[in-house]
């Protein structure tokens, strides 16, 4: 293992987070109290249907099968590491069954890596008990499984939201690494490109580095950024010339296709990027279980607060940022609480559908770039519709979950 003595030859972990939300249905005042078939009433089925399919076709399957050909070229040298929510898994099984086999191709190579996480992709982890944090874990450590027949070792939750008391659950139920982000507010003067370890836990913690990953995510296709154009060869020298043990690239994989679309060169891009990071005899590819294997932790962490990989800001403002986002969740939570005394599982699986983050991030009333990343992901005219909509299904499953 290595202790950092060698820092100017670091190991490049790609990490891709996949996941696609149940979005809603529009949802009025009126409709409360009189629905009946409410997984089709609450969730718009064909908006879903359509945008899966959309962002599968220009992202998952040409995406999936570019890395396959790219492991197979370079004798699985090229190294990758996935997260897939349960809610995108449930898709491709309802939808799109040949995606979740591909998917399952790129497994079988060796040279893939699969992540832990919350099955519903929620904010269970910011509940005041872990009870249910803990349980969508265990959902999804079963889905993947089922799945893949496989147990991951290394967890990364919800949008990488990390603090003391979640590195503390992750390291008690076993796990060897955790996935957050590199923010100077818990590094100060130091670089993520390297392991560290919780002030309060016995778990690795690897940590984004969100400038190098946001220059392809974010600024790839930005002509006024002064990197424009980012090319293969020169993203393969910055990163030969980054000093630490690991870089830990981690983007949402609609990155590509779907962010960033086909004719702003990022196929391409990601097609030449192997064979000129190996051009570099510092760098090479490691998933996130051998980074966490093969890197010893060079310091602590202390995290008190909730940090994540959204936005400038970088914690849970994303989510709990303004007054309708925290009346949704407290609402949302005190629902959960009369659903599991009533020990209903039809309702159980709605309340954790209507936990995916997803619903809250649409809420967000934040300006300027973050505003517009919001806006572009929201099935929402503004912020205010979302919250409405929001609400009154919660209202609905609540006049539910207080009659049955």
């Amino acid at each position: 293992m290595s202790t950092g003595v060698s820092p100017n030859m670091p190991s490049i972990c790609f990490y891709f987070e996949v996941h696609q939300p149940f979005r809603l249905n529009h949802f009025s005042v009126f409709n409360i109290g009189n629905t009946r078939d409410f997984h089709s009433t609450y969730f718009d089925e064909r908006l879903n249907q359509k945008i899966f399919e959309k962002v599968a076709r220009k992202c998952y399957l040409p995406t999936n099968n570019l890395l396959f050909d790219l492991i197979r070229k370079y004798d699985g040298k090229f190294r990758i590491s996935y997260s897939l929510t349960g809610t995108f898994v449930e898709y491709c099984e309802k939808y799109l069954p040949e995606l979740l086999d591909s998917f399952k191709e790129l497994f079988k190579t060796g040279a893939v890596d699969l992540i832990e996480e919350t099955y519903f992709h929620s904010l269970s982890g910011l509940y005041d008990d872990l009870t249910e944090f803990e349980d969508q874990i265990k959902m999804h450590r079963q889905m993947i499984r089922r799945t893949f027949n496989y147990k991951p070792k290394v967890f990364r939750n919800t949008e990488a939201i990390y603090d003391n008391r979640i590195a503390q659950k992750i390291a008690d139920l076993g796990y060897k690494g955790i996935i957050t982000e590199g923010a100077e507010k818990i590094l100060g003067w130091r670089s993520p490109n390297f392991v560290y370890k919780p002030v309060n836990a016995n778990i690795k913690v690897l940590l984004r580095n969100y400038k190098l990953s946001d220059d392809v995510g974010f600024r790839f296709s930005a002509r006024n950024w002064p990197g424009f154009p980012l090319t293969a060869d020169k993203y393969a020298n910055w990163m030969s010339n980054s000093f630490g043990d690991v870089i830990n690239l981690f983007m949402d994989y609609e990155t590509f296709g779907e962010h960033q679309w086909v004719e702003t060169g990022i196929f391409e891009f990601l097609e030449h990027l192997p064979d000129e990071v190996f051009k570099h005899d510092n760098l090479d590819f490691a998933t996130v279980s051998e980074a966490v294997e093969r890197y010893d932790a060079v310091g602590d962490i202390d995290s008190p607060w909730a940090i994540s990989w959204a936005d400038e800001d970088r914690n849970v403002s994303t989510w709990l940022g303004n007054n309708m986002q925290i009346a949704c969740f407290n609402e949302l939570k005190d629902i959960g609480r009369k659903i599991k005394k009533k020990g209903d599982k039809d309702l159980l699986y709605i309340w954790r559908l209507l936990q995916t983050s997803d619903h809250l991030y649409y809420i967000s009333t934040k300006g300027f770039e973050d505003g517009t990343v919001h806006a572009y992901f929201s099935p929402y005219d503004i912020p205010y519709d979302g919250f409405i909509n929001y609400m009154n299904i919660l209202q609905d499953l609540k006049e539910k979950a207080e009659s049955r």
